[in-house]
């Protein structure tokens, strides 16, 4: 996250890890996400609530990428009438301590996926694939400080927001520790990892973003990063991001990402050149091992139809002669049939 002006600055409270007051926002949305992936199991999963109390329903999605390969997958937009808890469609987040611990816990169903592409034509997925019943309990323990939080005035007051134009006007990320269990069907799997969790509020559009690749990853308990490449609509990119390491943050300056491709678009692997603030060098390389791709769509107010696409890849990662785990998501407006970020050469 670039520092802020003078007249600006970055407010992160223990409250904020609770639900907000939406206000008038129509699109107001307040969304918490966590992932983790247990390096001896070799799976891993995600798990994102996000609660549009003015538009009368929640987001909710558990994704488990499976040893053998298969994906448990699931979406719903439950009703809420309220933004008073993160607790929908069977997912419910509860703080136990802020910055600290929290707890992740989801009882309901997911689509077991054998070729996580499928996912590709939703409505077909749905239709041609089994559903079955999920158990999901994980306590997360923050292993990192907090990253980010809402930038606002040097007097503490709200900056003016735009809302048709918002992906979200608060966000910060923390590094974990998780363990637990996941049962899918009749398997029970036992899970101790590493992961990333985020939390953002504020009016959101998916299509607010032309493109980014964001690329969460953990080598062990004292070693992780974050890496951002977000287009800025002028044909360029914003780089950032930050190293964990030795107990603390050291932010990316310079993020550079190759990505390799298969003949749908989607990710198969990457090559990352990073700087940070302090002036260490990394070189991390990128191999997706399961990938699931997951689309937003919506009509804009000029009529138009508006398709955004996320390809959630759980990835392996090398570093340091480290090996590490977590998700390469990229997320494209899909222009003319192709990503845009790949177009611009990312």
């Amino acid at each position: 996250m670039a520092e802020p002006s003078s007249e600006l600055k970055i407010r992160l409270d223990p409250e904020d890890e609770f639900t907000h007051d939406p206000g008038d926002f129509g699109n107001y949305n307040e969304s918490m996400y966590f992932n983790v992936f247990d390096p001896t199991a070799m799976m891993g999963g995600w798990f994102r609530i996000g609660n549009r109390p003015n538009e009368g329903y929640a987001e909710v999605s558990v994704c488990l990428y499976l040893p053998d390969g298969r994906v448990g997958f699931m979406f719903a937009r439950p009703s809420i009438t309220h933004n008073k808890e993160m607790n929908a469609g069977g997912l419910r987040v509860d703080v136990i301590e802020p910055f600290k611990q929290l707890d992740v816990t989801y009882r309901g169903e997911v689509l077991l996926l054998s070729d996580p592409f499928e996912m590709a034509n939703p409505r077909k997925a749905f239709r041609d694939n089994p559903k079955v019943t999920c158990e999901v309990s994980l306590r997360y323990e923050g292993v990192s400080p907090m990253y980010g939080g809402e930038t606002v005035k040097s007097d503490g007051s709200a900056l003016d927001i735009d809302p048709e134009k918002s992906f979200a006007k608060a966000h910060y990320e923390q590094h974990c520790a998780a363990s637990g269990k996941m049962k899918v069907g009749n398997d029970t799997y036992e899970i101790s990892g590493f992961g990333l969790r985020d939390k953002s509020w504020g009016p959101r559009f998916w299509q607010a973003i032309e493109w980014y690749r964001w690329c969460p990853m953990n080598f062990g308990r004292d070693f992780g990063m974050m890496l951002s490449v977000i287009g800025n609509g002028k044909g360029g990119a914003h780089q950032g991001g930050m190293v964990f390491r030795d107990g603390g943050y050291d932010l990316i300056k310079e993020c550079k990402i190759e990505s390799q491709w298969d003949n749908h678009d989607y990710q198969t692997a990457l090559s990352a050149k990073v700087k940070t603030v302090s002036g260490k060098s990394y070189d991390i390389e990128g191999k997706v091992t399961s990938l699931i791709p997951l689309r937003n769509r919506r009509t804009g107010p000029d009529g138009l139809d508006l398709t955004t696409r996320i390809t959630e890849g759980m990835t392996e990662y090398t570093c340091d002669g480290k090996i590490g785990y977590g998700l390469s998501e990229y997320l494209d407006q899909i222009v003319d049939g192709r990503p845009n970020g790949r177009t611009a050469g990312y």
